[in-house]
């Protein structure tokens, strides 16, 4: 009996000790850890900032350590978050390749690479979905493949235009803006690290990838854009170097009035389209960095895009999140050095006038996502100040009030005497959900200084009114909208003149009409 009764005392005595042990570091009340009280040889202070917590509270949940290790929970918690977030930032880094995959794409439908052209008869109309195209030049575009070597591209005159690489970084301007200053000439497109060929005689342009756009515009004479056409069709080639004595047929494609679709996905088909870009083009099309982040998500230049049933559910929801968040750089912004002028929602293409979109030598990636998130076209012919050359744009999606435009409503814009404009200016609503012109009975939603029959105030001003019905006093200056749809709006001027750059001129806010 006193055998029993000794074991146990015993036992109880060492269940107190093992207590005390580990009774040595615990966790306080607010998470943070409290180390040993005894002090070892080597021991000094150590900052509560350096440690962490045995439970954090985060906007992930509640993350949980012993002594620094993180749990199994928290690891697999963290790691979504991480895959999630680098989702995300890739949606919004590879924005640029996703609108150039959306027009090659479109050309594609009508024919091959270097040999199909597309091009407006008459205008781009609101049938096409396209970022953001004007109704009032010319369009003529086709995808350039320089993998089978250098491609020679005869350009018509009169034309201001572009080359753009497969990640929408500008190769060489056209035209009036270019190096054949408008009178046309003959390009040498060379492929990624080509040093082979005689460029005697050519204007010669380098891109980092294989896969380029070629865009230029003709300016209808008059309103009329027959010459254009007419120049385009004449003139403009595109052939390989080693076809110089005998370039083959080009194939125009007439898309006036025809359905049209170059929009990039906004679902998880939108990373295997950036798949195929990396896989397709050299590894330095692209910076080391943008290529890890690519990377973390399974997009390898040497690997099939693969994600397993985890990483697609994450996909989805970084697809969603970084669309919502390209949205709300183009529709919204924080960013207040976008805006023209204080207090107003006139809103700039490029800030500080940098296409390359790092003014100040500081790269700007809210900028270059809200700009390729809209639209496409590299070139300093829309970004730097060119007086009397080029193009500038103003653009808003909110009225005077700061309250995004409504289609149900009717409001008005004030466009001050003295429009500052050599060639022409516009007017063109778009729709927000496909950024292309907005769909409604008007085939042309634009008001512009080329229509004949446009309204002039005495004083050269000019009001233009828009709404779901137009008002009784001015059906001409009117563009429609659609109750139960937003939409923006975006002014134009070719050949911007001096007032546009120092600011004398400016357009009104817009109003709404009560």
């Amino acid at each position: 009996m006193k055998i029993k009764n000794y074991l146990l005392l015993y036992g109880s005595v060492f269940l107190v000790l093992t207590g005390l042990m580990f009774s040595c570091k615990q966790t306080s009340q607010d998470g943070k850890n409290e180390f040993p009280k005894q002090k070892f040889k080597m021991t000094t202070d150590i900052p509560a900032s350096i440690t962490t917590p045995d439970v954090v509270e985060t906007s992930l949940g509640t993350l949980r350590f012993f002594d620094g290790f993180p749990d199994e929970a928290t690891v697999e918690t963290v790691y979504d978050n991480l895959d999630f977030q680098r989702g995300v930032q890739a949606f919004l880094r590879s924005l640029p390749a996703a609108a150039l995959y959306g027009l090659r794409r479109g050309i594609r439908t009508y024919g091959p690479d270097n040999q199909t052209v597309i091009f407006t008869e008459s205008f781009s109309d609101s049938r096409q979905l396209a970022f953001v195209p004007n109704c009032e030049t010319v369009y003529t575009c086709a995808w350039l493949d320089t993998k089978g070597g250098p491609l020679v591209i005869e350009l018509p005159p009169n034309v201001l235009g572009f080359i753009n690489d497969f990640w929408g970084r500008n190769v060489v301007d056209l035209g009036m803006a270019g190096p054949d200053v408008g009178r046309g000439g003959r390009y040498l497109l060379l492929p990624p690290e080509y040093t082979d060929a005689s460029t005697e005689g050519y204007f010669v342009a380098h891109s980092s990838t294989y896969g380029n756009f070629i865009f230029f515009r003709g300016f209808a004479l008059g309103g009329d854009p027959k010459k254009a056409v007419e120049d385009s069709k004449t003139y403009f080639r595109v052939y390989p170097l080693v076809d110089l004595s005998n370039p083959p047929e080009m194939n125009f494609v007439n898309i006036a009035g025809k359905y049209w679709n170059t929009i990039p996905a906004a679902d998880t088909s939108y990373f295997e389209q950036i798949a195929q870009v990396v896989t397709e083009e050299p590894i330095n099309a692209i910076d080391p960095e943008t290529r890890g982040l690519l990377g973390t998500i399974g997009i390898q230049i040497d690997q099939p895009f693969d994600p397993d049933k985890r990483m697609k559910k994450i996909l989805a929801d970084a697809v969603s999140v970084g669309n919502a968040t390209a949205r709300a750089l183009r529709f919204s912004t924080r960013n207040q050095d976008v805006y023209y002028y204080p207090n107003s929602a006139w809103k700039m293409l490029f800030v500080g006038g940098d296409p390359g979109f790092s003014p100040d030598g500081v790269l700007d990636p809210d900028s270059r996502a809200a700009f390729f998130y809209c639209g496409w076209g590299i070139t300093p012919a829309m970004a730097t100040m060119m007086v009397g050359k080029g193009s500038q744009y103003a653009i808003a999606e909110h009225d005077a009030s700061g309250n995004y435009l409504n289609g149900e409503r009717t409001y008005s814009l004030h466009l001050p005497p003295n429009i500052p404009a050599k060639d022409f200016w516009s007017v063109i609503i778009y729709d927000p959900q496909t950024r292309s012109m907005l769909q409604t009975d008007q085939q042309y939603p634009s008001i512009n200084s080329q229509k004949d029959d446009l309204v002039v105030n005495p004083d050269g001003s000019v009001d233009i009114h828009f709404g779901p019905k137009p008002p009784s006093d001015n059906n001409v200056n009117c563009l429609q909208t659609i109750p139960g749809k937003g939409w923006f709006v975006w002014v134009r001027l070719y050949g911007p003149l001096e007032p546009w750059f120092d600011k004398t001129w400016r357009p009104g806010e817009i109003k709404l009409v009560k």
